[in-house]
């Protein structure tokens, strides 16, 4: 079989299975060296060295998901979530919180009966997809849960078999983890017999699939396991020992939630950030009637506001695929049995329903882990939306790419959150519009969706959308989970009592006045955020006077009412809007418009750099004296055509250059200069030669020969009066570019005294009012700046290096060697020095940095060739420019 891993994803594919296989190793000796009385390992230690296994697998998993490698991730997350929630049932057991004998079994079973046919479906999708060391090892530790939920009942009859499991995984694991790591560190010299891994590449080229989701729908098992199994009289009712099962489902959710937004799938992070706030739900009642000794009441508002929400999810998830649509209808069927029965979680019906989401979820883990992996799908209705409305002329689909979610001012690796973010808000407004008066308030099942569904997701979304670059968003997501968080504990967790009053209120009128500054920020957004911001201020309002005991009547649950149906809208239109491209719900221009801010997407053409109709039409428009923007090798430039002199004025003066800042000559290739190479040094045109194209830029003197290429008066804002830089990219749009319309002229991207633009959304936003163009690339391929070298001397023999970027000097000084060896016959100079205090080299430091970031640190004077060999060049790492 051959091995088709990088060495980093070696490396945590052997961590993984050795810590399989060390975990493993544990409960072996602990069941074999226990008896029903006095067990080897303690629980509690026992449980803390369970979790501490486990954090490395889900470490080990997260780097595999994030790879979209193999089925190694979902196994890792998978066992880590069996042995965290175990081992904190066994915390619980070890301190005397439940019992040994029957609290041990009616809490571990549950979540054991989950795990066992979560196993056995990744082994049956390991043996079809020939990962045969994985389905060996799901296939021993489902024998290993299933033999444990025996011995649990008869520790004599099944410890044996128990522990015969995990000597099995232990071995088999050890062997092949061992056998990838050693791979590993000789690098492929020594491979073990029987430790390769299949090629599966070319079942994941192209495909762009959210992997992470069969952990989602794992975790949906679990939970509906611990909770059916009191109606099929497995367990007798719902108690603190299920409580690590469900908290860990909802922790696992959490993070399923994240990663589906690095996999860009908003719908599928916007479903299981909602699935997580049911398993927190669902803990909390277990943990308040062991605590309070009566079961949480659960007010109507919230479950059916949450059905709502979970049956709009599903219409618009059934464009992706009928399936998943339909099997987010059993959430909605379960919020609706917990608003219909009072003690929903305790009940019949609500137990019913998870019972069926059981069955579901066991179907749609098989059907997605074997679509995730092979060519030959189970059909789902994937694009039978799609080809139903393909002939509608009044509704139009968007693509679905990984561009679909571009941020406006940069490039980022996470969908947009606003889509849960603004759902939460619905949940947790009309969750507080219930009222916990004459009632133990820890009773009412209103705390845990204040502070999951308000609290935590607000929190996770305000921190996707700072990933995003979308300041405003993001402080307002943070800002409100905190209010929501404070709030919820303070008057529903039991606090109310003791911090009602001036400090209270002092806390909340500073929260008001961070509120005013988003509410003005968002004057420059839409008028939708404006509303929303302003309706939460009055929600603020309503918490300030009750704190001080002059709430009006009604009023609370007025402006609750009156913020959730406007984070309704903004929920649904941030659905339809990403998922349609025509018919759009508005949200309103900004209020407030300032000049240059976010307008340049609507006033310059934006097009897909990687199709040649493109580069041929900003081609045209540079060749009609426009200024565009371009991606490179490194950074985003802004170019003008040098036979258009008013276009390379305009660029200079958009840029608003000081006059140490010059523009630079780029060319498509050398050939472009023959009509000129009488007048260039044959030592500097053979340099030229040997080095380009790459991220090299030469500055050379300055010669009449510029006054060909027709720059006419604009050529005094290319370089300085006594040389130029000159570059031939490596880059294929550029130098297509280049050929299309001739030499031209470059700078940055990105007025003067500005972090360099490294993603096409940032040339809108920066220039995008001031230039006729912009070829989109996404994000810059490097971040390291090209190298400038000063050949201001090479008709005596001497280079010397401004910067030290992309291209090693080392590289640079032998190009330079063999160039000597033909122009010298042999004979060496005796160094390539550089004299600092010449006035000729002063001016090219300037023209170096001329579109580089404002700081250069130790690097903004020339450096002699010969020192640069100490120098520290990692402070390069982020000076990216457009040389």
């Amino acid at each position: 079989m051959a091995d088709v891993l990088s060495d980093p994803e070696s490396i945590h594919f052997s961590v993984g299975i050795l810590g399989i296989s060390g975990g493993s190793l544990l409960l072996l000796v602990n069941s074999y060296s226990s008896s029903s009385d006095t067990p080897l390992i303690p629980n509690t230690a026992l449980g803390i060295e369970l979790l501490i296994i486990a954090a490395l697998l889900v470490y080990v998993g997260v780097r595999r998901i994030v790879s979209h490698t193999s089925i190694c991730a979902i196994l890792c997350l998978t066992v880590s979530a069996l042995w965290s929630s175990s081992g904190l049932v066994h915390i619980l057991a070890g301190e005397g919180i439940i019992s040994v004998a029957n609290g041990l079994r009616y809490a571990m079973v549950p979540g054991l009966a989950a795990f066992t046919l979560v196993l056995l479906i990744i082994c049956i999708v390991a043996v079809l997809q020939r990962e045969n060391i994985l389905s060996f090892i799901s296939l021993a530790i489902c024998l290993a849960c299933a033999h444990q939920i025996a011995g649990l009942t008869n520790l004599k009859f099944c410890q044996s078999a128990n522990a015969a499991c995990y000597l099995l995984v232990c071995f088999v694991a050890a062997y092949f983890g061992s056998g990838r790591l050693l791979f590993c560190i000789t690098q492929g010299k020594i491979q073990l017999p029987g430790t390769g891994l299949p090629n599966r590449t070319d079942l994941l080229h192209g495909q762009e699939v959210n992997d992470v989701a069969a952990v989602g729908l794992a975790m949906n098992l679990l939970s509906a396991s611990v909770l059916a199994c009191p109606l099929l009289g497995v367990v007798p009712q719902l108690f603190l020992g299920h409580v690590p099962w469900l908290w860990t489902a909802g922790v696992f959710q959490l993070g399923v939630c994240i990663l589906s937004y690095r996999a860009m799938d908003t719908l599928g992070a916007t479903f299981y950030g909602f699935t997580a706030i049911l398993k927190f739900s669902e803990g909390y009642t277990a943990l308040v009637t062991d605590l309070r000794g009566q079961e949480p009441y659960s007010p109507v508002p919230f479950p059916t506001v949450f059905s709502v929400l979970f049956f709009v999810l599903a219409l618009f998830t059934c464009h992706r695929s009928v399936v998943d649509g339909f099997y987010q209808l059993f959430f909605v069927a379960y919020c609706i049995a917990i608003a219909a029965q009072p003690r929903g979680f305790f009940q019949g019906g609500t137990q019913g329903v998870q019972a069926a989401i059981f069955v579901a979820s066991a179907i749609a883990l098989l059907v997605t882990l074997y679509n995730n992996r092979s060519q030959k799908k189970i059909p789902t209705g994937e694009g039978v939306i799609k080809n139903l409305l393909s002939n509608s002329s009044m509704f139009k689909l968007r693509t679905q790419d990984k561009h679909l979610y571009a941020p406006y001012l940069g490039y980022s690796k996470y969908a947009d959150a606003e889509v849960l973010g603004h759902g939460c808000s619905v949940l947790a407004a009309f969750a507080i519009t219930a009222s916990a008066a004459n009632q133990d308030p820890l009773a009412v099942l209103i705390l845990p969706w204040v502070v999951a569904a308000g609290g935590l997701l607000q929190l996770v979304c305000g921190s996707v959308a700072f990933a995003r670059g979308k300041t405003l968003e993001s402080t307002a997501f943070i800002l409100y989970g905190v209010m929501w968080t404070v709030w919820g504990l303070t008057r529903f967790g039991g606090l109310y009592g003791d911090f009602r009053g001036f400090h209270l209120a002092v806390g909340i009128i500073s929260l008001m006045l961070f509120n005013i500054i988003v509410t003005v920020g968002a004057l420059f957004l839409n008028k939708v955020w404006f509303i929303y911001a302003l309706s939460f201020k009055l929600i603020l309002i309503s918490f300030l006077l009750d704190a001080v005991a002059a709430l009006p009547y009604g009023y609370d649950i007025g402006v609750t009412i009156i913020f959730g149906l406007i984070s309704f809208y903004f929920f649904l239109a941030n659905l339809f809007n990403c998922t349609f491209h025509s018919p759009q719900l508005p949200l309103g221009d900004p209020l407030i418009k300032m000049s240059g801010f976010g307008g340049g997407r609507n006033l310059c053409h934006h097009l897909p750099a990687r199709k040649a109709t493109s580069v041929q039409q900003i081609a045209d428009i540079m060749k009609n004296g426009g200024i565009c923007g371009m991606p490179t090798d490194t950074v985003y430039v802004l170019v003008a055509a040098c036979n258009r002199p008013e276009a390379v004025e305009k660029a200079y003066k958009v840029k608003k250059q000081a006059q140490e800042r010059p523009m630079s000559l780029w060319i498509s290739s050398i050939k472009q200069l023959e009509p000129v190479r009488q007048q260039i040094n044959p030592m500097l045109w053979d340099l030229m030669e040997a080095a380009w194209p790459s991220s090299i830029s030469l500055v050379i003197p300055r010669a009449p020969w510029m006054d060909f290429f027709g720059l006419g008066d604009s050529s005094k804002y290319i370089g300085t009066p006594q040389s130029i830089a000159i570059r031939n990219p490596d880059c294929t749009i550029a130098t297509h570019l280049i050929s299309l319309v001739g030499p031209i002229a470059v700078t940055s991207a990105n007025p003067t005294g500005e972090a360099d633009t490294t993603h096409h959304n940032q040339v809108y936003a920066k220039l995008g009012d001031k230039v006729n163009g912009v070829l989109c690339d996404g994000p810059s391929p490097e971040n390291i700046a090209s190298t400038v070298v000063d050949c201001t001397k090479i008709e005596n023999g001497q280079i010397g290096f401004f910067r030290v970027g992309l291209i090693p000097k080392s590289k640079v000084l032998q190009i330079f060697e063999e160039i000597q060896r033909r122009h010298q016959d042999g004979h060496l100079n005796r160094g390539f020095e550089t004299d600092i205090t010449d006035p000729v080299s002063d001016t090219m430091e300037s023209q170096a940095r001329s579109t580089d970031s404002e700081t250069y640190s130790s690097l903004n004077q020339p450096v002699p060739a010969m020192a640069l060999s100490t120098m520290d060049l990692s402070q390069n790492s982020n000076e990216d420019d457009a040389l």
